[in-house]
């Protein structure tokens, strides 16, 4: 509205002069000429006035009325009033903000090569490349601005994270910083960083430690150590694989005498348990023969002859001259077979 009040102003001034120019007068021009004026300045000045901030930042009012010249609050966000021609805003964001140092041109804040190079406990240069997260403390931005305007990143962020992560690094050995200490060292750079940034009126949101690179000398030491360890490991390994070829090796041997060792035992049972049971069957045998011979010792004594009998039915075919018993008193005699065919059978003769 100020801006169209001043065109107005111009545009009236031209337009009475053009007017004068030919003769014709407008008619109170002054007095519109002046009542234009008044408007543009009054919407000047409360245009002057009046101050915007947005959500992401606070301004800070330069103030020539105010002591220190500035005010001690911070303006948020929404319209706000300063005195208009007096007081100045200077903006400021409260959003977060990366600053990447990085070896890669492209990547990191400022052209070309801008690791970070420091020396490790063991006298090692290495190259570290890193991002510093971090936004204004809004509580802090008139801190901010008296203490670095708008040099906070360049000044203060910058230096102090190269400076930190020098000293950090130098309390590690060259392995400990890129194998089992990195977390520590990211830690203990953070913690202190963190102190440093709110001291200043910021806040360290996070610290990435991006990568860590050697100089070509100690990155072909560690090149020909991973190789020897690799080789290393290689030939562990195809001991273990040997060492494991031979406890297979021997499990299975053992496996086999265990089953000749059982295959042996069962092998004795079996010839315990025949023997065993052959005995039983001799037992039984012997005991069978002594019911037998006592049944026949008992036949004899009820009948004497019962023995010639077995004795005549258990004679050859071949012979054919036999002796009898004779009687109780008598002697025995003998007795010719009869024998098959034509011969004649002998006499019987008989020895009174």
């Amino acid at each position: 509205m100020a801006t169209v009040a001043w065109f107005a102003v111009v545009g009236i001034v031209i337009f009475a002069v053009v007017r004068a120019s030919r003769n014709r007068p407008l008619p109170r021009s002054g007095v519109w000429i002046m009542a234009m004026l008044i408007i543009a300045i009054v919407f000047s000045t409360v245009s002057a006035g009046i101050v915007y901030i947005t959500p992401q930042e606070r301004g800070v009012v330069l103030s020539v009325v105010s002591p220190g010249g500035v005010r001690s609050e911070a303006l948020q966000p929404g319209l706000n009033w300063i005195i208009p021609f007096a007081e100045s805003v200077v903006r400021y964001p409260v959003y977060k903000q990366t600053y990447t140092m990085s070896i890669a041109g492209a990547e990191g804040a400022i052209q070309g090569d801008d690791s970070i190079a420091a020396r490790t406990a063991d006298g090692q240069e290495i190259y570290v490349d890193a991002s510093v997260i971090y936004s204004i403390n809004p509580a802090d931005v008139v801190k901010v601005h008296i203490a670095w305007q708008d040099r906070y990143t360049d000044d203060l962020v910058r230096a102090q994270a190269r400076g930190i992560i020098r000293d950090a690094v130098s309390q590690y050995g060259v392995e400990e910083v890129v194998s089992s200490k990195r977390f520590d060292l990211v830690s203990q750079i953070r913690e202190v960083m963190s102190k440093k940034l709110a001291d200043n009126g910021l806040v360290m949101d996070d610290f990435v430690l991006r990568n860590i690179a050697f100089s070509s000398d100690y990155a072909a030491s560690v090149e020909q150590k991973q190789i020897a360890e690799q080789q290393s490991q290689q030939a562990k390994f195809v001991v273990e694989q040997k060492r494991q070829e031979a406890d297979q090796a021997r499990e299975v041997a053992k496996g086999a005498a265990d089953a000749s060792v059982t295959r042996a035992q069962g092998e004795a049972q079996a010839v315990i348990i025949a023997a065993e049971a052959d005995a039983k069957a001799r037992v039984i045998q012997a005991q069978a023969e002594a019911e037998a011979l006592k049944l026949i010792a008992e036949a004899l004594k009820t009948n004497p002859n019962l023995l010639s009998y077995q004795y005549i039915t258990k004679l050859s075919p071949n012979v054919q001259v036999m002796l009898l018993p004779g009687g109780e008193n008598a002697s025995p005699f003998i007795f010719t077979l009869p024998s098959i065919g034509p011969t004649p059978a002998p006499a019987v003769t008989t020895q009174p």
